[in-house]
């Protein structure tokens, strides 16, 4: 890690978050200093049970159950129990469409459709598959699952249909939930031909379309309409009584080689843990206009936003389609609409804007805008600098986090309003977690020593099996460091307890013997004025083992060529040390990417060592980015 991000100063609250904030210093650091399970019961407390948890914790890591016995429903933690005319979706389209929905509708929407959901057969542990984006008809599905104890799944509306299949093939859904079609960038995706093409051959009794694009567009024989079955569905379900330890929902993780695991999280655990997280990585109030700008394909979404943002009923922006359609400034005339105060995103969503240049600012009131927090990968200070500088004017808060599917949290950030955090860093571990660094001989590493993740105890959120098949899930996770789940990410614990992840573990290079980052070197790129975006990754080598090599996307006006590639070199060696000079500068217009926006540097790795890519590419958004790299790479 480059030594002068680990000695950046420490940043404080602003006073609006302090003056806010849900505890005191000395109360959060009683928290901090509490034992996972009694801290984890007594934040159970600020939820409503049907049979309150007197227990915190039976068990270890592999078998373990929170709250065993206590029972609840997460949709009325949600819905239920907020004031019903109180505004909980402000919902937009790329298009221009808008609805608004108060928690009464909402509650009412969700109660019919979990009866219409009864009606079809669906009981207790059914699996019903959600294959929707970002629209309301998602709050109401998941909560209707949740209202009933069926165990739903979110399907990302990017998959292929090879993908969309391989999860249905593995749930077993009894229901499929779907849309039409959805926007992105302009362009209409056809969910529903995606799902037809996924589904044939196999036996799922019910199929229901949201049409949302085309309303005309044709169902198939036995499908329903979404909105035909809500509005013929006059009963109302009541919330039943849910153990905290039955499943909730199965997720899926993109395989590389193999096929994707369904991760089981438990419905009220998770409803605890995104509760706690929301409220101090977001020190989210009732009265906040809040917009999480992830794709609920994605967990992020229902960690801020439909479990643990609802829980604290707030008001929600939600957005369908790319949130720089039509322009750049369409992220900012959200903001301004609505009266945005809190923000959830992703690092590169902020490098899209700060790319699209400031001019696209220019006009726009954001005087109500005083949090932005992150998740999804590593955070350079260069970006952190233009967000709370340029987009935040110098007056808001910009809070990194750090968390994976498989933790239901993001349990690494800042406890907004209370804490500090460091430009770059990922935050502190939250209260609830506990957290060692260790070397490759499981021994504890030194702060500032770059090792492997790890958590030492369970919590009430992490997942607790892969649907199907525990040993793999033991063998994933619980393998590596006997004791400990073993995150594979590289991090460290500065001097300050602030974590920095630098990374997959795989990218993390041992050149020449010594162990570097690709972070740190993808921050000394970024703060050269000509770079836009970088990643970095390792090339195998006979002498030193492995080398790096940079690929770079410029800025608009930047030049590329010999001279650019040289400066570029040049700014990681001054930034990380001449052991990290790359093998080779790539300056590319473009590399491939996630929907959500994430460079995917497993295909640019691929595409150095062997010229094509493998494994999984559902979550490829930009396929023609993969012939453009190529051909970069053997013009060198």
């Amino acid at each position: 890690m480059e030594k002068s991000l680990l000695e950046h100063p420490l940043v404080a609250p602003t006073a609006a978050l302090k003056a806010s904030a849900p505890v005191a210093e000395d109360e959060a650091a009683r928290l901090l200093a509490l034992d996972p399970p009694a801290y984890w019961l007594e934040i159970a407390r600020e939820l409503t049970w049907d049979t309150p948890p007197t227990v915190a914790l039976e068990g270890t890591l592999g078998d373990f159950r929170y709250f065993p016995g206590a029972t609840g429903n997460v949709s009325v933690n949600c819905l239920d129990r907020w004031p019903r005319e109180r505004t909980a979706l402000l919902y937009e389209r790329e298009d221009g469409l808008r609805e608004e929905w108060t928690y009464g509708e909402l509650t009412d929407a969700t109660a019919r459709f979990a009866a219409a959901l009864q009606d079809l057969g669906v009981e207790k542990g059914d699996r019903v598959a959600i294959y929707l984006g970002n629209v309301p008809e998602a709050f109401i599905a998941i909560h209707a699952c949740y209202r009933i104890g069926a165990i739903y799944s979110v399907i990302f509306a990017g998959f292929s249909a090879s993908a969309v299949r391989d999860r249905l093939e593995d749930a077993r859904p009894k229901v499929v939930v779907c849309t039409d079609a959805t926007l992105r960038r302009g362009k209409t995706v056809p969910l529903k031909a995606t799902l037809d093409e996924a589904m044939a051959g196999l036996d799922i009794p019910h199929v229901i379309v949201a049409r949302r694009v085309d309303r005309a567009s044709p169902l198939r024989e036995g499908e329903q309409d979404f909105h035909t079955l809500l509005e013929r569905t006059t009963r109302r379900a009541d919330p039943v009584p849910l153990e905290a330890n039955d499943p909730g929902f199965i997720i899926y993780t993109s395989g590389t080689t193999s096929k994707p695991k369904g991760l089981v999280h438990a419905g009220i655990g998770f409803l605890v843990g995104t509760y706690a997280n929301v409220k101090w990585a977001l020190n989210l109030q009732p009265q906040d206009v809040y917009w999480c700008t992830a794709d609920v394909g994605w967990l992020t979404f229902p960690i801020f936003a439909l479990v643990g943002g609802l829980a604290h009923g707030a008001t929600h922006v939600i957005y369908e389609g790319g949130i720089d359609t039509p322009t750049p400034a369409r992220p900012y005339e959200v903001i301004e609409r609505y009266g945005v105060n809190k923000v959830f995103t992703a690092p590169t969503a902020l490098r899209m804007l700060r790319r699209a240049g400031d001019a696209a600012l220019e006009g726009h009131d954001l005087g109500r805008l005083d949090l932005i927090a992150l998740v999804g990968e590593p955070l350079d200070p260069e970006t952190w600098h233009w967000t709370q500088g340029k987009l935040g004017a110098g007056r808001i808060f910009v809070n990194n986090t750090y968390g994976q599917t498989e933790t239901g949290t993001a349990w690494a950030s800042s406890m907004v309003g209370i804490t500090p955090t460091r430009p770059g860093s990922c935050g502190h571990p939250l209260p609830g977690y506990r957290v060692r660094v260790v070397r490759d001989d499981g021994t504890q590493a030194q702060p500032g020593e770059l090792g492997a993740l790890t958590l030492t105890e369970p919590f009430p959120c992490l997942a607790r099996t892969v649907w199907g098949d525990h040993d793999r899930y033991v063998q994933t996770y619980l393998s590596d460091f006997p004791g400990s789940y073993a995150a594979s990410d590289a991090a460290l614990l500065d001097a300050d307890g602030q974590l920095w992840v630098t990374g997959r573990l795989d990218d993390v290079m041992n050149v020449a013997g010594h162990r570097i980052g690709t972070m740190e070197m993808e921050a000394a790129l970024i703060t050269h004025p000509a770079v836009s975006e970088a990643a970095v990754v390792a090339m195998p080598d006979e002498v030193k083992g492995a080398v790096p090599v940079a690929f770079v996307v410029p800025r608009g006006d930047a030049q590329g060529g010999p001279g650019l590639e040289d400066e570029l070199a040049e700014a990681i060696v001054r930034g990380v040390g001449p052991i990290a000079r790359p093998a080779r500068v790539i300056v590319t217009p473009t590399v491939p990417r996630t929907r959500s926006g994430k460079i995917m540097r497993r295909l640019l790795r691929d595409l150095l060592v062997t010229g094509e890519v493998r494994g999984d590419l559902t979550s490829l958004e930009n396929p023609d980015a993969i012939e453009v790299v190529r051909e970069r790479i053997q013009a060198g």
